[in-house]
């Protein structure tokens, strides 16, 4: 199970929200790149990176930091927030960016994903954000009336490599996961599932890790990593033991 540090950009910095309230977030790194060198010299073996402030204005505003983090770090770089066309997606994948995750797109046109996956083979990611069991869009700030199962499973067969799996009433609060919906979507489908938000933990990490068998491919961590109540390293050795 893989344990990748995030990275939320928001005014060119590293920032994290409570449950996705822009007006409540705290900035843990004015130098994103710096961040980014200092989780790969951990021993991240992949970086989970967010447009915060792309998500909600629709387009990308941070592609200059993203493909300079991209271009400097050793490990794959994942980035998502405003991406909601084909032209945007290319041109982060030719700049170096590993996958790009579509969240917002996902749910309001399905057939461009299934597009996006055609074209860009194992390099497209959907994110699933949810309130209750409903998918939220335009950076979390919009209800879209979408179950995140059934959207799931609409999306199943359209050639992604994964879904990333964030309840958004657990972000960002250090309350620890709540596996509920995790595990119905697990048993839903057939794809790579990685956990994004909620961990406060070492223990949260053991609890996911129990899961790996049900296809949890791994957890995206932030504010735990950003405060020091989870270390990285650990949550790594945990992560990989048989």
């Amino acid at each position: 199970m893989l344990v990748i540090p995030a990275i939320d950009l928001k005014d060119g910095r590293c920032v994290r929200l409570y449950q996705g309230d822009y007006s409540r977030e705290t900035v843990y790194n004015p130098d994103p790149l710096s961040q980014a060198q200092a989780f790969v010299d951990q021993g991240a073996p992949k970086l989970h990176l967010v447009d915060l402030s792309g998500a909600k204005e629709g387009r990308p505003v941070h592609f200059d930091w993203v493909v300079k983090i991209a271009q400097s770090v050793k490990v794959p770089v994942e980035i998502g927030g405003g991406i909601r066309d084909l032209d945007t997606i290319e041109r982060y994948l030719e700049a170096g960016v590993f996958q790009v995750i579509l969240g917002t797109v996902a749910a309001r046109e399905p057939e461009l994903v299934k597009e996006a996956a055609r074209r860009f083979p194992g390099r497209i990611l959907v994110s699933l954000d949810v309130r209750g069991d409903e998918i939220a869009v335009s950076g979390w700030t919009e209800a879209s009336r979408l179950s995140y199962l059934d959207l799931a499973k609409k999306l199943e067969d359209h050639g992604i490599a994964g879904l990333i799996f964030t309840e958004i009433e657990r972000d960002g609060t250090q309350e620890g996961v709540y596996t509920g919906r995790l595990e119905k979507l697990l048993a839903a489908v057939d794809l790579p599932v990685v956990l994004a938000g909620g961990v406060a933990s070492l223990e949260d990490i053991r609890r996911l890790k129990a899961l790996e068998g049900q296809g949890l491919a791994g957890v995206i961590i932030g504010r735990a990593l950003y405060e020091g109540r989870v270390d990285l390293a650990q949550a790594l050795k945990l992560a990989a033991d048989a």
